[in-house]
């Protein structure tokens, strides 16, 4: 016990002290400034080339979906995320060593060049991404939820990092093992990150893009609109378009649906009037039990 202890306690510190290292210490590896800087890039695009040009700059939910960047991409470390996880991985080593086994790597790959660690990291952890993704559309506690996400009312980059923190937890305890089997030894893995950040902030902008024949592989925004489309198609109950950074795995499985120019669509879900609008009320959401 007396070391899971020390792992929390090291683990609130050494985040803090690296958060405090981001800020102070601006470079080419840095997240926070990485972050900003990518946000402002598409922010920039919404101004210049906005699909719908009625909607205004600053989008209803704009400061709420600014706050969950800065709560969903640093704050929830800090408070205690880094520390679960951290401990997480460890209980799991200490299981796997009731069975005498020092890890569970399948396939060796750290001596891969560096492109090729990154591309296999990237398509992995995406298409356990798009598992997922249909699994919070289609498992009604999981649905309660990503409804935070699908709360959204007005498409804007921010939008991206509106949903519910345990989202987090789901995402990365799944993905923990099927990366784990992969021996990777990689410090890069920010650039893999913050080019599926980029790709999300594009996926939710205001901006009509599809990336002509890319965009049978990248995510976009032309597509990822139908994805929050309020009214859905009878033959597609859970809903559509579920590829967070690729596309091509809705195209191989059959959930792509593009049907038309999803500019004007309402977003959302039923009874969405409803629901919350403030960050504290959509975090208890979940929890309250159905009347």
């Amino acid at each position: 016990m007396e070391k899971y202890i020390d792992i929390i306690e090291n683990s609130f510190s050494g985040y803090f002290n690296y958060l405090v290292k981001e800020i102070s210490n601006p470079s080419w590896t840095n997240y926070f400034y990485w972050l900003i800087g990518l946000s402002i890039l598409v922010f920039l695009f919404e101004i210049i080339v906005p699909w719908r040009k009625k909607q205004s700059v600053i989008r209803k939910g704009f400061w709420l979906d600014t706050f969950y960047i800065l709560f969903n991409f640093f704050l929830f470390s800090l408070i205690g995320y880094n520390a679960l996880s951290n401990v997480g991985v460890e209980l799991f080593n200490d299981f796997l060593g009731i069975f005498g086994i020092k890890n569970i790597v399948a396939l060796e790959v750290k001596d891969f060049p560096v492109w090729m660690q990154l591309l296999i990291m990237f398509i992995v952890a995406d298409f356990v991404q798009w598992n997922i993704h249909r699994m919070l559309h289609r498992v009604p506690w999981m649905w309660k939820f990503h409804k935070v996400h699908h709360s959204v009312k007005e498409m804007g980059f921010a939008a991206q990092f509106r949903f519910h923190f345990l989202e987090t937890i789901v995402y990365k305890s799944i993905q923990y093992i099927p990366l784990a089997m992969i021996g990777f030894g990689i410090e890069q893995f920010f650039v893999v990150h913050m080019f599926s950040v980029f790709v999300g902030h594009l996926n939710h902008a205001n901006l009509d893009w599809s990336y002509g024949k890319l965009g049978y592989v990248f995510n976009n925004p032309r597509m990822h609109i139908w994805h929050h489309a309020k009214a859905l198609p009878a033959e597609r109950p859970y809903g559509m378009n579920f590829g967070l950074t690729l596309s091509i795995w809705d195209y191989l499985f059959g959930t792509a649906y593009v049907p038309k120019s999803g500019r004007d669509i309402e977003l959302g879900f039923e009874d969405d009037a409803n629901f919350p609008n403030t960050f504290l009320k959509q975090m208890k959401y979940p929890f309250k039990k159905d009347k």
